[in-house]
């Protein structure tokens, strides 16, 4: 498909579906979600010292894996979101399959995307190109093509760049699979954008103490944060445990410390990033002092293409931007302050659970201080029980309409919840634990607490968030 046959298409469906979108009940009032089309991964999360960047896989045809392009968005404040031309088609020999996750970082004044190229061939077999693209005049990005090939020892699978400069150097973390089928993240080096070296294998399957930790290791993200270096990633595969790691693929990351002359990364245990029943492909970017991140509501491979909005030919939204910090030795996540702005109709109440009132809509913003054991209820649809230092939610299936549970432990005594119109985001201890998960009410949106304890309840509603 040419560049111009492609922008037809989209532009197509975008009149076509976009109407239909909005209407939907379950489409987002204050989360970033595709007008049309499926969305997943952001990509390029960037801060250009005037507006924030925000990309994002899109597939604008259809609401399936395929026709990977990038959008974008950019806000001043984190809220009020504007569209931008749609920054790159596969429509290049070295993209034809997709262009793939990547980031964006300001250099030399423009700002430059780093993605991967995607080709499939005829007899199943792939390869990946790492490629480079600099926004325009027009506000669009001028590619200029690969600037890394497949590295010697690695399927078809590496992608996922994720770039940053330290002092006079450029760094790039990537997600790889070897040819036994481990996963692996590998680190290069640069003097520029355009030459990269191979350092070797970061982490991943049997490094760093870890066991077998998955066939493919994804979107990786490596920073410091407060003297602690973070390497988020998606391991692809990683076996399921009790209580942890048990999404079709999960998200999570290694804390530990990370040394710019001998390039070696120490860390420890891999940590669920997020507990919920969707939350992938994380990105951060770093503005101000601050470290921030945004999230894709989706997991590959499980229960998607069973979600009622592809019926009004869209799936899927974004998390809330959340800030990262590090308290006592561990990481917390918490919604960036910036949202506050969306809070409206503050009400309190206090005394026990069982006589506290329900709340209409799932507009809303909850904070809850709680002594013991709650039972929160999300229309017939999703339960949250806090008991013997548990948090368990359950969710009715969108495939069959069986309950499914995801656990966090640990003794919880303050809970934020942000609700949107199929969406909801707790946070555990200011952000100790997170968990993120859609759902789709059939009965009317209310939520109603159960319980003999006493808890302190604050209400907001929320106003919208403003696109254009």
């Amino acid at each position: 498909m040419t560049k111009s046959e492609g922008l037809s298409a989209i532009l197509q469906a975008v009149m076509r579906n976009s109407a239909k979108a909005a209407k939907d009940k379950y489409y987002p009032r204050w989360h970033l979600a595709p007008i049309t089309g499926l969305l997943n991964d952001p990509n390029g999360f960037c801060f250009d010292g005037k507006y924030y960047h925000l990309f994002y896989q899109w597939d604008p045809l259809s609401c399936e894996h395929k026709n990977k392009c990038w959008g974008h968005w950019r806000s001043k404040d984190l809220i009020t979101w504007q569209h931008q031309p749609i920054a790159l088609l596969p429509d290049e020999f070295y993209d034809k399959d997709g262009c793939y996750s990547g980031s964006a970082v300001i250099h030399q004044g423009q700002l430059t995307l780093c993605y991967t190229g995607n080709v499939k061939f005829d007899d199943g077999s792939r390869t990946a190109w790492q490629c480079l693209a600099v926004e325009n005049q027009r506000g669009g990005f001028d590619k200029l093509g690969p600037v890394l090939g497949l590295p010697e020892g690695y399927s078809g699978h590496v992608r996922d760049p994720k770039i940053w400069q330290h002092n006079d150097k450029w760094y790039m973390v990537l997600g790889a699979q070897t040819l036994d089928k481990q996963g692996k993240v590998l680190l290069y080096r640069a003097s520029h954008l355009y030459q990269w070296q191979l350092i070797g294998e970061l982490a991943g399957s049997h490094l760093g103490g870890l066991d077998d930790a998955g066939y493919m290791w994804e979107c990786p993200d490596l920073f410091e944060l407060s003297g602690h270096f973070i390497l988020l990633t998606c391991p692809q595969g990683i076996k399921k445990e009790q209580y942890r790691f048990l999404n079709s693929h999960s998200s999570a990351y290694l804390m530990g410390s990370f040394d710019y002359s001998t390039l070696q990364f120490q860390h420890g245990d891999l940590i669920e990033l997020d507990a919920g029943f969707e939350f992938y492909a994380p990105q951060t970017t770093q503005v101000n002092g601050r470290r921030l991140l945004f999230g894709w509501m989706g997991v590959p491979d499980g229960e998607e293409m069973y979600q009622p909005t592809i019926a009004n030919g869209w799936i899927h939204q974004m998390t809330c931007p959340r800030e990262l910090q590090i308290r006592e030795g561990q990481l917390y996540q918490q919604p960036v302050k910036e949202l506050q702005q969306l809070r409206q109709n503050v009400q309190y109440w206090q005394g026990i659970a069982d006589d506290a009132p329900e709340i209409n809509g799932f507009c809303v913003e909850l904070e809850v201080e709680l002594i013991d054991s709650l039972l929160i209820q999300f229309s017939d649809s999703l339960e949250l029980t806090i008991e013997n230092n548990q948090a368990i939610l359950k969710r009715r299936s969108v495939k069959n309409g069986e309950w499914q549970s995801r656990f966090w432990s640990g003794d919880i005594k303050h809970l934020q919840i942000l609700c949107d119109s199929s969406s909801v985001e707790i946070f555990f201890n200011h952000g100790l634990g997170v968990m993120s998960s859609r759902f789709f009410p059939s009965a009317k949106k209310i939520i109603n607490f159960s319980g003999k304890n006493t808890i302190k309840l604050t209400t907001w509603q929320l106003n919208d968030a403003l696109f254009s």
